[in-house]
């Protein structure tokens, strides 16, 4: 499978990935190597990490703690002063082993301390392989508000290994496959239909829908690296759906949703508004959400939460001039941006999703 290069990163796949890491280190004067890990890629994905890389700079291994909320200023702080106390250096190298939480905060992490860092990433979730590998987007959540604090700047290298997709649970994939779905949507049919019988995926199949799925954001990001217009539409199903996983996040009575499983909600609702505003199908409306419900199950929304979610659009990254702005589609691989949803809709698209 062959390497991808994004300005000045690339991009490896599979046993490349080995052989690329280990001539990075061999080509550069790093003074010393941090790798940041959860619990769980500590043990599940950092032994197998390790005994592929071959190299005398010495090694150490930073700590934080799984899960969304701790992608927060607070983790930030504890990693910057683990550096600081290990002695890290402007020629250290930090290598992110995790999902999307590990790389976002990792790569954030690393663009700041001493005003910046080398980093690798190295995804282990199906959601960070197709999502945070590539485009530089590096960051953490404010409270509850997703994404709010972060810069954009690239790795030095991403490596993706789908062999480490054998450590998730079911869910886990499910949610990285929701990802890849909007990709299909916003892309065109050719990448679309290859997800029409969700129950025939296996790890066989991922390999190469990883691979298209990582050069259709290559191509959006290339275009629009600073999200001015093009790139907006990989926000697909994303304005909704990050206020409900805000939503979810912060209210104690609520299970919290994986980042997939609400952005699949939200593109249930981008589709009904796409329906009633931009022309899209009601009828591949309906069906896309038979096939979303069917995989991901139905989570109650209660009308009485509607209003809640829908003021935390206003913290939507796309927004600008007080305005709100959705990316709806007219069809399957035409996208349109800025768009503008009165609230009633938005309240329609919630009760057509409950029905």
């Amino acid at each position: 499978m062959e390497s991808i290069t994004y300005k000045d990163c690339k991009i490896h796949f599979n046993d490349v990935c080995y052989t690329a890491i280990n001539e990075h280190l061999r080509d550069n004067n790093f003074s010393k190597i941090f790798i940041l890990v959860d619990e769980n890629t500590h043990e599940n994905c950092l032994p197998i990490f390790l005994a592929k890389l071959q190299t005398d700079i010495a090694i150490e291994i930073i700590e934080i703690e799984s899960g969304e909320e701790n992608k927060n200023i607070e983790t930030c702080v504890g990693v910057w002063n683990a550096l600081s106390e290990l002695d890290a250096d402007r020629k250290s190298l930090m290598i992110n082993i995790g999902g999307g939480v590990v790389t976002d905060l990792g790569g954030f992490v690393a663009c700041t301390f001493k005003r910046g860092i080398a980093y690798v990433n190295v995804p282990t979730t199906l959601l960070s392989m197709v999502d945070a590998s590539v485009g530089g987007k590096t960051g953490v959540d404010l409270g509850s508000l997703k994404n709010q604090i972060g810069v954009i700047s690239d790795p030095d290298l991403v490596l993706i290994d789908p062999f480490y997709l054998n450590t998730l649970p079911s869910n886990q994939m499910r949610s990285g496959l929701a990802e890849m779905l909007k990709h299909g949507l916003i892309s065109g049919e050719g990448y679309w239909n290859k997800f029409l019988d969700l129950s025939k995926l296996d790890l066989n199949d991922l390999d190469e829908l990883i691979y298209e799925s990582v050069i259709i954001k290559k191509k959006v990001v290339e275009e629009d690296p600073f999200e001015d217009g093009l790139r907006k539409t990989l926000n697909y199903g994303h304005t909704l759906g990050h206020a409900i996983e805000s939503y979810f996040l912060s209210n104690p009575d609520k299970e919290t949703l994986l980042h997939g499983e609400a952005i699949v909600i939200g593109m249930i609702l981008a589709n009904y508004i796409s329906s009633q505003l931009t022309g899209f199908p009601m009828e591949v409306t309906d069906a896309i959400k038979s096939l979303f419900i069917s995989h991901y199950g139905q989570v109650v929304i209660d009308e009485k939460e509607y209003q809640p979610i829908m003021e935390l659009l206003k913290y939507d990254k796309k927004n600008n001039h007080g305005n709100i702005n959705f990316v709806l589609l007219k069809s399957i691989g035409n996208p349109v941006i800025d768009c503008k949803v009165d609230n009633d809709i938005i309240v329609d698209a919630f009760k057509y999703y409950a029905s």
